[in-house]
């Protein structure tokens, strides 16, 4: 067989330019590539997709205007009913926000997105433009002179998935002795800027004050959707495959604590890029406060900023870093001990989707022809769960078996769910207002 490369292959013009003109020739071919001039997309799309799950509960009731009141006061959109920031709270259910702007609507406009079938909510949705609100006035009390109380306490932060305490564990924030400086430090963790859906003025928003659907629990994204309004380009539609539907629930079953380690597994889902888990809990005892916190980070990352979407960039980079757990990676361990006096631990859990990010018209391949998109969209997804630690030995004491979150809650059961909010938080709450002298 001959081979592929002929005679006139292998003289190739560039066999003919000084090997040492060709670092010139690259750089500039690297800064004609950078030079090219990029322009804003003339309408932005943003849909931000969410499964969230608590152990225990498929789903919370509808607690109308409360519900609402309670959301903004928790952080938990949805406890009201269909609200947008939902997929940024953690009230069970799936979640959407939508949302898209146009330079040629700066103000608003009103769009009419149309869904696949498998969506089950009707042929289309209605974004509409967000009301400008008046800024309220601000609420501090007190007065400008007065100095805050010196915080009480302390902190523990552990991390890695092990057994037992890691060599140079916890690390420890005592209130009474640290600074502005190193509470800062001790704080700081990886985050990353949002850039998804939002609800401010100049967006056009789904749900929203006039259309506020449930998303039924069957509902699947895939498929064709297209936007239409006035000052939307006609060629605003795109095809979402599985890839960004609504992930499966992430089902974190614990066994074991107190004393003991506790060991984390769960079912991998098809679709997640990597997971993260952190916990935390309060307890004051004789006057003590002290709060514990763990990340599943085999480096010390708290993990304040990660409980939320991240772009696939930093998905990558934080895996390279072990800040996060692979895909592949279905089981954990929490050190035995750490939350052995805790008064109650909450467990949090996320699995980060694959970001999809689209343009229309492509970016050319010519760097020497500008980029101007008519739209961009940008779709993310995750799935998140809350579990509370410790319900094994609550089991024991109660003669009833230990559930894990793949359960359906019996009537019996009815009595020992935790009340509507956040679940471990009157506990977490309680060691901060102690570390913080209230």
């Amino acid at each position: 067989m001959k081979s592929a490369l002929t005679p006139r292959t292998r003289r190739h013009p560039i066999t003919r330019v000084s090997y040492l003109a060709l670092p010139a020739l690259l750089a500039c071919g690297a800064a004609s590539a950078q030079n090219q001039v990029v322009k804003p997309a003339v309408t932005q799309y943003w849909m931000d997709v969410a499964t969230i799950s608590m152990a225990g509960m498929e789903d919370l009731p509808d607690m109308g205007p409360l519900g609402g009141l309670m959301g903004s006061m928790t952080g938990m959109p949805g406890m009201g009913g269909v609200s947008f920031g939902a997929t940024r709270g953690m009230m069970p259910g799936r979640w959407l926000d939508l949302a898209v702007k146009s330079q040629r609507k700066p103000a608003g406009l009103e769009a009419v997105q149309a869904i696949p079938p498998g969506q089950a909510m009707g042929p289309s949705l209605t974004l509409l433009p967000v009301k400008a609100q008046a800024e309220r006035p601000s609420q501090r009390g007190g007065s400008v002179d007065e100095v805050p109380q010196q915080p009480k306490g302390r902190i523990l932060f552990y991390w890695g998935c092990s057994d037992t305490v890691r060599p140079g564990q916890p690390s420890i924030l005592d209130f009474a002795k640290a600074g502005v400086e190193e509470y800062g430090k001790f704080m700081m963790g990886r985050a990353t800027r949002d850039t998804g859906a939002k609800a401010i003025p100049g967006h056009a928003i789904w749900p929203n004050e006039t259309h506020r659907q449930k998303v039924p629990p069957q509902a699947s994204l895939t498929g064709r959707h297209a936007l239409t309004g006035d000052g939307l380009p006609a060629s605003l539609q795109f095809a979402i495959g599985q890839q960004q539907d609504f992930m499966p629930k992430l089902a974190l079953i614990s066994q074991g604590g107190g004393a003991g380690a506790t060991k984390l597994s769960w079912q991998s889902l098809p679709t997640a890029q990597a997971y993260f888990l952190n916990a935390m809990s309060g307890s004051d005892h004789a006057g003590a406060t002290e709060m514990v916190i763990w990340s599943s980070s085999d480096v010390p990352e708290p993990g304040w900023g990660l409980m939320d979407y991240a772009s696939n960039a930093n998905v990558d980079k934080w895996l390279k870093e072990k800040v996060l757990l692979p895909a592949n990676k279905t089981d954990c361990a929490i050190p035995a001990g750490i939350f052995a006096k805790a008064e109650g631990a909450m467990l949090r859990g996320i699995a980060y989707g694959q970001e999809l990010n689209l343009a229309h018209p492509p970016r050319p391949a010519d760097r020497r022809i500008a980029w101007e998109p008519e739209w961009a969209a940008r779709i993310r997804v995750k799935a998140m769960t809350m579990v509370m630690l410790g319900d094994e030995a609550a089991a024991a004491g109660s003669g009833r078996p230990a559930r894990s979150q793949t359960e359906e809650p019996t009537p019996a059961d009815s009595g020992n769910n935790p009340p509507i909010g956040i679940p471990g938080l009157p506990d977490v709450g309680k060691a901060l207002k102690g570390l913080f002298g209230g």
